[in-house]
């Protein structure tokens, strides 16, 4: 892994994993056409530790709402009263909504990680037309402020469909909060809000599982450093990009993204450059129910 490799998969993190195209199968497409080996362990924990940076976009990036949610949660324990404000009852919203995709991905972490790179092709494709769909059948008026537990857990549910590899995480929520009527930026702005939990419980078990795998790989260690760099400033700026972009314009290029991707995904298959069924690095959500360390 040189480090100009990992400096052109850092943005390709950064850019799929708020995008919703799907960060897992361009890391795969990349990956290859750089020339690493899929198969190789420590070209999945670099790309499975690389999510940390965009992890911590997030939470740079909505610092300020995630403290004031964790305060008004904080405050309404203490005062057992845990819808009293719209921000403790939004912030106890993300915990329901998180929890479909913790159960699930327990359940299902074994059976997720055996799919192939044919199922990759399929979730890009199909949940684009999923996504067009969306874009031409939602009303395009509620606001974050308007979230009620029955939004939370069908877009919680979006997410868990994000276990399938090529579905996309943020694609997925994006998606089911467009179809119950929110703005398209208020379904971006809930789903980025919506991943902490998950990503940070699935990113520190991957931490735990990944980083030894790079113990004796001094190289390889030093392009996961730049790499996740890369993603963290990226991610951020990718975030600010999207949200700006949802206000005033549709989904429809996410949509053609999405469709070409998974048509190029199926041409490499086809021509052999990427096997069909070997299993892709487990997307974020996968393993945010598995065990602890």
């Amino acid at each position: 892994m040189s480090l100009l490799s990992a400096v052109l998969l850092g943005i390709v993190q950064a850019a799929t994993e708020f995008l919703p195209v799907s960060s897992t199968a361009h890391l795969l497409v990349f990956g290859e056409l750089l020339g690493h080996d899929l198969a190789d362990q420590r070209f999945r924990a670099f790309t499975t530790i690389i999510q940390s940076g965009t992890t911590l976009a997030v939470l740079v990036y909505f610092r300020r709402e995630l403290a004031t949610l964790l305060a008004a949660g904080l405050r309404s324990i203490a005062r057992r009263a845990p819808l009293e404000t719209p921000e403790s009852r939004l912030g106890w919203f993300i915990v329901l909504g998180t929890l479909p995709a913790a159960v699930l991905g327990k359940l299902l972490e074994r059976r997720i990680e055996a799919l192939g790179n044919w199922v990759i092709a399929g979730s890009l494709v199909v949940l684009g037309l999923v996504l067009l769909a969306a874009e031409r059948l939602a009303r395009h008026e509620r606001r974050v402020e308007d979230v009620r537990a029955g939004d939370a857990l069908l877009i919680g549910l979006g997410q868990a469909l994000a276990l399938v590899p090529g579905s996309s995480r943020s694609g997925t929520t994006i998606t089911a909060g467009m179809l119950l009527g929110f703005t398209r930026e208020a379904a971006a702005r809930f789903s980025f809000l919506l991943s902490v939990p998950i990503i940070l419980g699935a990113g520190a078990y991957k931490l735990w599982k990944s980083v030894p795998v790079l113990g004796g790989a001094p190289g390889w260690a030093a392009a996961t450093v730049v790499g996740t760099a890369v993603s963290a400033v990226a991610g951020y700026l990718v975030i600010d990009w999207l949200l700006g972009w949802l206000r005033t314009r549709t989904t429809y290029v996410f949509v053609a993204w999405r469709i070409a991707a998974g048509l190029l995904v199926g041409v490499l298959i086809l021509r052999g450059v990427l096997p069909a069924g070997e299993a892709p690095p487990a997307p974020a959500a996968a393993t945010a129910g598995a065990r602890a360390p």
